[in-house]
């Protein structure tokens, strides 16, 4: 299984129908919320508006299941029983498991591809162990929820920039996704009018390895793109190495004064294949 949405995935609260079309013309996915985003008294009616733009027929979504990801209540509870079952009526087989804390969670989903969202200590230090598992395409943090389930009460400092164990939670989940090959989504960016903060913590995300960021708002979504997009200069000179690096056909050569080896290689490769180059 692999993850190939991206780089800019929308929440969308389930209860909200009259939003999925425009999240999803917006959007480079779009993340149906059945948790957080649902008051509890609206959770059914949430999984009834899923049902209900199915169609007559039952197998003609509005959502294109292919650009679809369901989030779930987490594992172990009733909603979440409630929500495999609405599911089942459904063409929709990409979700996303809130506050996944263990591989065993993940056999619930088999038939899924699933995004895990480690959002608490649990699934911080269990990160590796949730994305061995075989239909785990991708694994996304939280902030907000972590913290809390530390007994925190914020996860950025006075500055904006996220505290220690935020950065640790990040990284770890970073380095799990990747060592088993699978997708790693950032965390969202709670300050919707900071389109400057959004953005260079978005870079920051490209640089360091993440796939895709989620967004809570459209506005954002621009910004994330934007962030993941390489600049025609930047492409040209990829491209430029890599055909340098075919001509010299050795593991280490030198190129414009410096030496290039296979990091530096697999960096210019990623840069064509954020700008959709073969």
């Amino acid at each position: 299984m692999s993850f190939l949405m991206g780089p800019a995935l929308l929440f969308c609260p389930a209860d909200r129908p009259e939003r999925y079309q425009k999240a999803a013309e917006r959007s480079d996915a779009v993340i149906v919320d059945l948790e957080d985003a649902v008051a509890p008294a609206d959770k059914q009616r949430a999984r009834g508006a899923i049902l209900a733009q199915l169609g007559s027929a039952g197998d003609v979504p509005e959502l294109d299941p292919s650009r679809t990801i369901i989030r779930l209540n987490p594992a172990g509870t009733e909603e979440f029983e409630k929500d495999l079952h609405c599911l089942k009526h459904t063409p929709y087989r990409h979700v996303m498991l809130a506050k996944a804390e263990s591989a065993a969670q993940l056999k619930e989903l088999e038939g899924y591809s699933v995004v895990a969202l480690c959002e608490t200590a649990a699934g911080i230090v269990n990160a590796a162990a949730i994305a061995a598992e075989p239909n785990v395409v991708g694994l996304m943090w939280g902030a907000e929820d972590l913290l809390a389930s530390l007994g925190g009460t914020s996860s950025r400092s006075d500055d904006g920039g996220y505290r220690a164990v935020a950065l640790h939670a990040r990284s770890t989940v970073l380095l799990a996704a990747r060592a088993f090959g699978k997708e790693a989504i950032d965390s969202v960016y709670v300050n919707i009018p900071d389109l400057d903060g959004l953005g260079a913590e978005a870079r920051d995300a490209v640089a360091s390895g993440f796939g895709s960021k989620a967004c809570i708002h459209p506005n954002q979504v621009a910004v994330v793109r934007d962030a993941y997009a390489p600049s025609e200069s930047d492409v040209a000179a990829a491209t430029e190495l890599l055909r340098a690096a075919a001509a010299a056909g050795t593991g280490v050569f030198q190129y414009q004064g410096k030496m290039i080896d296979g990091p530096i290689i697999k960096h210019a490769e990623a840069t064509l294949r954020r700008a959709g180059r073969p």
